[in-house]
């Protein structure tokens, strides 16, 4: 009975299997941290990816991961605020460009007006 209660098999609704996900994380002080996302509405949310091909696949070779189950990944992120968890994500924005732009330069500013002279009492 209690291999049913805390088994890793998913409720009748979810559409995903429960078990280990690959989860993206990045350095933090002392140890890893799970990075977070965004919706494309702004919304904060977690995401996971079923395998590590899909991980790197979508964020690259290079992003470190650890894997975690659905429910720990919902425990980390709740105090945060998070609510939404999204799998294997397929569409997300370009990773930003590494090397540097060039910005055109200011226009000088003008010079700026002489003051007007000041009036000086005509001598009788």
């Amino acid at each position: 009975m209690a291999d049913a209660l805390y088994g890793d098999d998913p409720e009748p609704g979810e559409p995903f299997p429960a078990g280990r996900l690959c989860v993206p994380v990045r350095p933090g002080t002392r140890a890893s941290v799970t990075r977070l996302f965004r919706t494309p509405v702004g919304g904060r949310t977690a995401v996971a990816f079923t395998a590590p091909a899909r991980l790197r696949a979508v964020l690259g070779a290079d992003q470190p991961w650890i894997p975690l189950s659905e429910a720990a990944l919902r425990a980390l992120t709740e105090p945060l605020g998070v609510r939404e968890l999204r799998i294997d994500p397929v569409l997300t924005a370009p990773r930003p460009a590494t090397t540097s732009v060039a910005l055109p330069e200011p226009e000088p500013e003008p010079a700026p007006e002489p003051l007007p002279r000041p009036l000086t009492a005509l001598a009788s």
